[in-house]
């Protein structure tokens, strides 16, 4: 009966090591005498990962670093750990790098969680250790288990995108790729390992708290799913890696039309058009929302599905101007069919007021306004010209007034130029700074580019005749999408 047990103890094992293997190999995670840093909590998980890249995977030759963070969150219990994992490697000759972090003041000073801030100070020192030995991978231990808490966590909290899809299996990071060999096993079988080869570890309590998110789901959704189907990490898994890949590709597409959204950027403000936006199919259209938001929060994104949704209702509003509050003080601003995106605070713009002169060209805060003299009237013009007579110089070009009026070309009367604005349509942010043109008598005779004042009409003679023209600014500056 012993030999018979012996036998199944055998087999698990094996199968242990060979599923590990397999997964190795069917993603490409390692290469012969690679060099490998392995984060070392000191748990069963991580314990098993040192454990198996330096003796299962002897044939690869690779060169092992052990790297420890200590948060000091539970005092002197994390020196134990950290002690704990530098006595493993002294024994097993395995190079031992450790840090540590006062977690909690860098959580106070960054505003951040504990779960947040650790992490930063984590991956900041692995970080800092691949650099130190070249490393081409930072292996960490997440197993099947944490894949399935991990994307439902996500699922119950509003993820987006490549969220969804839980932890990749490899991504780049500092000299290398961040890889997770364990990910198509289970705990149980890391801790079966631990067992087989009697490896002691370090059992954090926090762990058995319903206190945190991920606890809960352990302890009360994971193993109803495991008693459904005893292997739903690997149905878990093919999941994510299917949702990776299809998001790659919806990604490529969103990416490719950028350039036809975004009408102005920069690094705190990102304007684009609505209907641009809009002719796309709607996986696209939330896609191309992300990557905006992803550009703005510089890859620190603290949006949700919701902000995305919310952010498409209201480009589908009827409404023609609208805003939205997003996290971190980034204000969404809809006017007609453009949105902008900013952190700055839309205060009123300086106003301004130039003089225009014959052979003279005034800059403003949307573009630049010429006089040139000539002999004829060119044969076309565009709304953005205006043939005038010397006799109105000089001219002012200014901001506009509150209650500025014009009496366009044909028309007997006056109307404000406020009305002129919502009429054409023109965004709000730029309403505040388009130039208005006066002759020296102090009556305007031309909104820029828009529209034209029944004062500006040419005498019977036409003499001494002068060219305006309107250049607006094109604005699409430098910036990168990810």
């Amino acid at each position: 009966m012993k030999n018979c047990f012996d036998k199944q103890e055998a087999r698990g094992r094996q199968r242990l090591l060979q599923d590990v293997d397999r997964f190795i190999e069917k993603h490409d995670l390692l290469g012969k005498r690679d060099t490998v840093v392995v984060g070392v909590s000191g748990g069963p998980d991580s314990i098993a990962l040192l454990h198996y890249l330096t003796n299962a995977l002897s044939d690869y030759q690779l060169s092992v670093i052990a790297a420890h963070m200590n948060h000091e969150l539970r005092g002197e219990e994390s020196l134990e750990d950290l002690a704990f994992v530098e006595r493993y490697c002294k024994q097993e000759g395995i190079t031992f790098e450790a840090s540590s972090e006062d977690v909690g003041r860098y959580k106070e000073v960054h505003q951040l969680s504990t779960q947040v801030a650790a992490r930063e100070c984590r991956y900041h020192f692995f970080e800092q250790v691949m650099e130190r030995y070249h490393a081409n991978a930072l292996a960490l231990a997440h197993h099947g288990d944490d894949q399935i808490e991990t994307m439902l966590m996500r699922q119950v909290h509003g993820s987006t995108g490549a969220g969804l899809a839980g932890m990749p299996v490899k991504r780049p990071f500092s000299t290398g790729m961040i890889i997770r060999p364990f990910l198509g096993i289970t705990k149980e079988q890391v801790l079966d390992y631990c067992d087989t080869h009697s490896l002691s570890y370090r059992i954090d309590p926090s762990n058995s708290s319903d206190r945190y998110v991920r606890n809960r789901f352990r302890h009360h959704v994971l193993p109803f799913l495991k008693e459904e189907n005893p292997s739903v990490h690997l149905r878990y898994q093919l999941y994510s890696e299917r949702l990776q890949s299809d998001e790659q590709y919806l990604m490529q597409q969103a990416s490719a039309h950028l350039e036809d959204v975004i009408v102005e950027q920069n690094d705190k403000f990102v304007k684009l058009d609505i209907k641009s936006l809009q002719s796309l199919p709607i996986p696209l259209q939330r896609r191309v929302i992300h990557l905006i938001l992803n550009y703005l929060y510089t890859g620190n994104a603290p949006f949700s599905s919701i902000h995305i949704e919310d952010l498409r209702l209201m480009f589908d509003s009827e409404h023609p101007s609208a805003s939205l509050n997003l996290p971190l003080e980034l204000r969404a601003v809809k006017s007609y069919t453009t949105c902008y995106f900013s952190f700055e605070t839309f205060l009123h713009p300086e106003p301004y007021e130039y003089h225009l002169s014959l052979r003279g060209s005034v800059e403003t805060p949307l573009g630049t306004i010429t006089a040139v003299p000539i002999d004829s009237i060119p044969p076309q013009l565009s709304p953005n010209d205006l043939i005038m007579e010397e006799v109105a110089f000089p001219l002012v070009v200014r901001s506009r007034h509150s209650g500025d009026r014009i009496q366009p070309k044909g028309m007997i009367g006056t109307k404000k130029v406020k009305d002129i604005f919502i009429d054409r349509k023109i965004d709000r942010s730029e309403r505040d700074v388009w130039p208005i043109v006066e002759d020296r008598m102090g009556h305007i005779i031309w909104v820029a580019g828009v529209t034209r004042s029944e004062k500006a009409t040419l005498s019977a003679k036409k003499n001494k005749l002068v060219h305006l023209h309107y250049a607006k600014k094109l604005h699409r500056l430098g910036g990168q999408y990810h």
